[in-house]
């Protein structure tokens, strides 16, 4: 069965289910970013999913582009499946702006997480919500 890393679960709140992926949004305002996690048992890397569950994560990674593009504005949308803190395959949906302190080097490990106030975590939620339940991106 499948069961979601405690490492996933404490920095980050669930936004939505899609066919294959549960959808994360990371608890760091400094950038859009979601997390999707494919429900298959013991998966750790996308080789290790079947033909059609890898063909259906690239669609929901372009889902999850398309809500943050309508939501946000980015100028660049990152992804990565990393995998070397949390071993769960899971794969990161970036919004990227040129104005970033990060810009144009990677998010991991470039400035420490600034979490969402309890409202803003609320509202974030909420407009995520509604943006994948509305024509899934």
């Amino acid at each position: 069965m499948f069961a979601l890393d405690d490492k996933l679960k404490q920095g980050s709140a669930e936004v939505a289910s899609l066919d294959l992926c549960l959808v994360l949004l990371m608890n760091d305002k400094t950038w859009p970013w979601l997390i999707l996690v494919p429900r298959v048992k013991n998966a750790r890397e996308i080789r290790e999913l079947s033909k059609p569950d890898r063909t259906l994560l690239m669609e929901e990674i372009v889902i999850a582009s398309n809500v943050i593009e309508r939501l946000y504005k980015p100028d660049k949308i990152n992804i990565g499946a990393l995998g070397n803190v949390v071993p769960q395959l899971h794969v990161h949906v970036i919004g990227r702006f040129k104005s970033d302190k990060a810009w144009p080097g990677p998010v991991w490990g470039a400035l420490p997480p600034v979490p969402y106030a309890a409202h803003e975590l609320q509202d974030a939620i909420k407009d995520l919500k509604n943006a994948f339940a509305s024509g899934r991106g």
